[in-house]
């Protein structure tokens, strides 16, 4: 009996240690997502769609940045796919009114103009240099400020319309807009560090 309890004592020190390392590492990559999402302003959802990349990420501000704009372009996607779906649907059953039928259209142009500017983002971002940082990073800003005004564009066509669909969609595009802002704070955030950042 006491030779089993020498066998099990070790075995429980095992897993205390590894419990403790998991949860040490747990809390440094929490750490590092909320950290870097201190400066956007929809924290909990920064929080929610950029957890993933906390291993890789970590404190890199340029990585933070290209990981807000991916996961901004991967919801913009979906609700762009969406957007043209009933938009062709209704066109087809003639099933909206005037208003809602050209807001819808709207949309689906404002959501292009907004995965374009996107993608110029992304792509420049993996670009950045040294001698060319500070106009990257302007192009950048401009870009991804102007698709969040094409989703604040999308939006105003809805205003003072009812129904159903009407607010699922409201609610999708504005879920867009809030990630879109969470991106350009993380831009910002690199524009305020500096090249120094491509070393990292």
């Amino acid at each position: 009996m006491a030779k089993a309890n020498f066998i099990i004592v070790p075995v429980l020190l095992a897993c205390v240690i590894l419990s403790c390392s998991s949860t040490s590492q747990d809390e440094n990559e929490n750490g590092y997502v909320r950290d870097a999402c201190s400066v956007t302003r929809y924290r909990d959802l920064c929080v929610r769609s950029l957890a993933p990349f906390s291993n890789t990420a970590k404190r890199n501000p340029i990585r933070w940045a290209r990981a807000g704009v991916s996961v901004t372009i991967a919801e913009s996607k979906r609700v762009a796919h969406y957007l043209a779906v009933i938009s062709k649907n209704n066109k087809r059953a003639n099933q909206t009114r005037r208003r809602n039928g050209i807001a819808l259209s709207d949309c689906v142009e404002c959501f292009q103009d907004t995965l374009d500017n996107l993608h110029k983002s992304l792509f420049v971002l993996r670009e950045l240099s040294v001698g060319e940082f500070d106009s990257q990073v302007e192009d950048v800003t401009t870009w991804v400020s102007a698709a969040l005004t094409d989703e604040d564009t999308c939006l105003d066509g809805f205003d003072e319309q009812r129904g159903k669909r009407v607010r699922y969609i409201v609610n999708r595009v504005s879920n867009v807009t809030c990630m879109t802002s969470n991106a350009l704070a993380l831009i910002n955030k690199l524009a305020t560090t500096g090249p120094d950042c491509l070393g990292e």
